[in-house]
Protein backbone atom coordinates (compact mmCIF):
# COMPACT_ATOMS: atom_id res chain seq x y z
CA UNK A 1 0.00 0.00 0.00
CA UNK A 2 1.67 3.22 -1.19
CA UNK A 3 1.86 6.37 1.35
CA UNK A 4 -0.54 8.17 -0.85
CA UNK A 5 -3.27 5.04 -0.12
CA UNK A 6 -2.39 5.47 4.07
CA UNK A 7 -2.44 9.25 4.17
CA UNK A 8 -6.75 9.41 3.83
CA UNK A 9 -6.73 5.98 5.58
CA UNK A 10 -5.20 7.51 8.55
CA UNK A 11 -6.79 10.26 8.60
CA UNK A 12 -10.07 8.28 8.26
CA UNK A 13 -9.80 6.39 11.30
CA UNK A 14 -8.39 9.30 13.02
CA UNK A 15 -11.72 11.58 12.05
CA UNK A 16 -13.87 8.53 13.37
CA UNK A 17 -11.70 7.70 16.98
CA UNK A 18 -12.60 11.72 17.39
CA UNK A 19 -16.32 11.74 16.48
CA UNK A 20 -16.72 8.79 18.92
CA UNK A 21 -14.72 10.53 21.60
CA UNK A 22 -16.32 14.12 20.92
CA UNK A 23 -19.91 12.46 21.38
CA UNK A 24 -18.96 10.57 24.47
CA UNK A 25 -17.31 13.39 26.09
CA UNK A 26 -19.98 16.60 25.45
CA UNK A 27 -23.48 14.09 25.55
CA UNK A 28 -23.69 14.29 29.46
CA UNK A 29 -23.24 18.05 29.52
CA UNK A 30 -25.27 18.62 26.58
CA UNK A 31 -28.23 16.09 28.33
CA UNK A 32 -27.90 17.29 32.06
CA UNK A 33 -27.01 21.08 31.28
CA UNK A 34 -29.59 21.43 28.65
CA UNK A 35 -32.81 20.48 30.07
CA UNK A 36 -32.08 22.92 32.83
CA UNK A 37 -31.52 25.40 30.37
CA UNK A 38 -34.95 24.41 28.19
CA UNK A 39 -37.54 23.28 31.35
CA UNK A 40 -35.62 23.69 34.54
CA UNK A 41 -36.66 20.85 37.08
CA UNK A 42 -35.32 18.08 38.50
CA UNK A 43 -32.68 15.96 37.07
CA UNK A 44 -33.46 12.82 35.51
CA UNK A 45 -32.59 9.57 37.04
CA UNK A 46 -30.04 8.36 34.09
CA UNK A 47 -28.68 9.54 30.60
CA UNK A 48 -31.46 7.52 29.40
CA UNK A 49 -34.22 8.31 31.46
CA UNK A 50 -33.32 12.15 29.27
CA UNK A 51 -35.46 9.78 26.50
CA UNK A 52 -38.73 11.01 28.07
CA UNK A 53 -37.65 14.45 28.35
CA UNK A 54 -37.29 17.26 25.63
CA UNK A 55 -33.85 16.09 24.75
CA UNK A 56 -34.87 12.87 23.54
CA UNK A 57 -33.93 13.59 20.02
CA UNK A 58 -30.39 14.69 21.25
CA UNK A 59 -30.24 11.58 23.06
CA UNK A 60 -31.33 9.29 20.50
CA UNK A 61 -29.50 11.20 17.59
CA UNK A 62 -26.15 11.25 19.38
CA UNK A 63 -25.69 7.30 20.54
CA UNK A 64 -27.39 6.44 16.82
CA UNK A 65 -24.65 8.61 15.49
CA UNK A 66 -21.65 6.54 17.48
CA UNK A 67 -23.32 3.79 16.87
CA UNK A 68 -22.78 3.88 13.21
CA UNK A 69 -19.04 5.48 13.82
CA UNK A 70 -18.53 2.27 16.08
CA UNK A 71 -20.01 -0.10 12.68
CA UNK A 72 -17.81 1.80 9.90
CA UNK A 73 -14.97 1.63 12.28
CA UNK A 74 -12.12 -0.70 10.88
CA UNK A 75 -10.23 -2.32 13.35
CA UNK A 76 -6.51 -3.55 13.06
CA UNK A 77 -7.93 -7.54 13.47
CA UNK A 78 -10.69 -9.52 13.50
CA UNK A 79 -11.14 -8.70 17.14
CA UNK A 80 -11.22 -5.41 16.96
CA UNK A 81 -14.02 -5.67 14.19
CA UNK A 82 -16.06 -8.03 16.31
CA UNK A 83 -15.88 -5.48 19.48
CA UNK A 84 -16.18 -1.98 17.03
CA UNK A 85 -19.00 -3.64 15.89
CA UNK A 86 -20.96 -5.46 18.98
CA UNK A 87 -19.98 -1.34 20.62
CA UNK A 88 -22.03 -0.14 17.53
CA UNK A 89 -25.26 -2.56 17.83
CA UNK A 90 -25.06 -1.61 21.67
CA UNK A 91 -25.36 2.51 20.85
CA UNK A 92 -27.91 2.10 18.19
CA UNK A 93 -29.95 -0.43 20.17
CA UNK A 94 -30.31 1.30 23.38
CA UNK A 95 -31.11 4.78 21.87
CA UNK A 96 -34.51 2.52 19.75
CA UNK A 97 -35.35 1.03 23.13
CA UNK A 98 -35.80 2.79 25.97
CA UNK A 99 -35.76 2.71 29.60
CA UNK A 100 -38.41 1.80 31.63
CA UNK A 101 -40.16 5.29 32.79
CA UNK A 102 -40.79 5.98 36.17
CA UNK A 103 -44.78 6.09 35.72
CA UNK A 104 -47.57 4.82 33.61
CA UNK A 105 -45.37 1.43 32.72
CA UNK A 106 -46.85 -0.84 30.13
CA UNK A 107 -45.85 -4.16 29.20
CA UNK A 108 -43.85 -2.56 26.13
CA UNK A 109 -42.61 -1.12 28.64
CA UNK A 110 -41.11 -3.53 30.79
CA UNK A 111 -39.83 -5.10 27.78
CA UNK A 112 -38.15 -1.91 26.25
CA UNK A 113 -36.42 -1.75 29.41
CA UNK A 114 -35.31 -4.94 29.74
CA UNK A 115 -33.52 -4.70 25.74
CA UNK A 116 -32.67 -1.22 27.10
CA UNK A 117 -30.40 -2.33 29.52
CA UNK A 118 -29.09 -5.57 27.23
CA UNK A 119 -27.55 -3.22 24.68
CA UNK A 120 -26.48 -1.15 27.14
CA UNK A 121 -24.60 -3.63 28.44
CA UNK A 122 -23.17 -4.80 25.58
CA UNK A 123 -22.20 -1.60 24.47
CA UNK A 124 -19.99 -0.64 27.60
CA UNK A 125 -18.22 -3.43 28.25
CA UNK A 126 -17.68 -3.44 24.48
CA UNK A 127 -16.14 0.02 25.56
CA UNK A 128 -14.07 -1.31 28.37
CA UNK A 129 -12.86 -4.02 26.61
CA UNK A 130 -11.63 -1.56 23.79
CA UNK A 131 -9.77 0.48 27.01
CA UNK A 132 -8.27 -2.50 28.64
CA UNK A 133 -7.21 -4.93 25.83
CA UNK A 134 -7.00 -3.36 22.67
CA UNK A 135 -6.18 0.29 22.56
CA UNK A 136 -3.06 -0.18 24.84
CA UNK A 137 -1.56 -2.99 22.50
CA UNK A 138 -2.40 -1.13 19.59
CA UNK A 139 1.23 0.01 17.91
CA UNK A 140 3.47 2.30 18.91
CA UNK A 141 1.91 4.93 21.59
CA UNK A 142 3.11 7.94 23.70
CA UNK A 143 4.44 6.78 27.05
CA UNK A 144 2.12 6.73 29.45
CA UNK A 145 -1.05 6.44 26.87
CA UNK A 146 -1.87 2.68 27.56
CA UNK A 147 -2.10 3.89 31.94
CA UNK A 148 -5.11 6.30 30.16
CA UNK A 149 -6.59 3.58 28.57
CA UNK A 150 -6.43 1.26 31.56
CA UNK A 151 -8.14 3.77 33.85
CA UNK A 152 -10.96 4.88 31.66
CA UNK A 153 -11.61 1.52 31.29
CA UNK A 154 -11.67 0.49 34.67
CA UNK A 155 -13.79 3.88 35.32
CA UNK A 156 -16.22 2.12 33.13
CA UNK A 157 -16.49 -1.11 34.97
CA UNK A 158 -16.55 0.31 38.08
CA UNK A 159 -19.31 2.93 37.03
CA UNK A 160 -21.57 -0.59 35.87
CA UNK A 161 -20.57 -2.44 39.38
CA UNK A 162 -21.51 0.95 41.15
CA UNK A 163 -24.71 1.53 39.05
CA UNK A 164 -26.04 -2.32 39.62
CA UNK A 165 -25.53 -1.69 43.58
CA UNK A 166 -26.83 1.49 44.11
CA UNK A 167 -29.96 0.57 41.73
CA UNK A 168 -30.51 -2.89 43.87
CA UNK A 169 -30.09 -1.77 47.13
CA UNK A 170 -31.54 1.89 46.30
CA UNK A 171 -28.80 4.03 47.68
CA UNK A 172 -29.00 7.62 47.84
CA UNK A 173 -31.57 7.80 45.03
CA UNK A 174 -31.74 11.39 46.06
CA UNK A 175 -28.57 11.96 44.68
CA UNK A 176 -29.25 10.14 40.88
CA UNK A 177 -26.40 8.28 41.25
CA UNK A 178 -27.04 6.03 38.08
CA UNK A 179 -26.99 9.80 36.28
CA UNK A 180 -23.65 10.47 37.45
CA UNK A 181 -22.16 7.13 37.22
CA UNK A 182 -23.22 6.81 33.65
CA UNK A 183 -21.99 10.36 32.98
CA UNK A 184 -18.38 9.35 34.26
CA UNK A 185 -18.62 6.05 32.46
CA UNK A 186 -19.41 7.69 29.19
CA UNK A 187 -16.55 10.44 29.99
CA UNK A 188 -14.20 8.27 30.11
CA UNK A 189 -14.83 6.30 27.25
CA UNK A 190 -14.83 9.77 25.15
CA UNK A 191 -11.52 10.30 26.89
CA UNK A 192 -10.14 7.37 25.62
CA UNK A 193 -11.51 7.85 21.88
CA UNK A 194 -10.17 11.06 21.82
CA UNK A 195 -6.38 9.89 23.34
CA UNK A 196 -6.88 7.20 20.78
CA UNK A 197 -7.65 9.83 17.69
CA UNK A 198 -4.52 12.44 18.63
CA UNK A 199 -7.31 14.60 20.22
CA UNK A 200 -5.49 14.43 24.05
CA UNK A 201 -2.29 13.07 24.13
CA UNK A 202 -0.95 13.30 27.15
CA UNK A 203 2.81 13.71 27.32
CA UNK A 204 3.91 11.49 29.98
CA UNK A 205 1.93 9.53 32.53
CA UNK A 206 3.94 8.39 35.59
Amino acid sequence: MTTATQTPLVHSYLFLRRAIGLIGLALPFVLIFGKQLVDGGDLAGSLSSYYYTDLRDVFVGAMCAAGVFLLAYYGHDYVDNVVSTLAGLGAIGLALFPTTPDHDVSSWDRTSGVLHLAFAAVFFLSLAYFCLRLFPHDGEQPPGVGVVYRVCGAVILAALVLIALTSRLRLVPEWHPALWLEAAAVWAFGVAWLVKGQTLTPKSVP
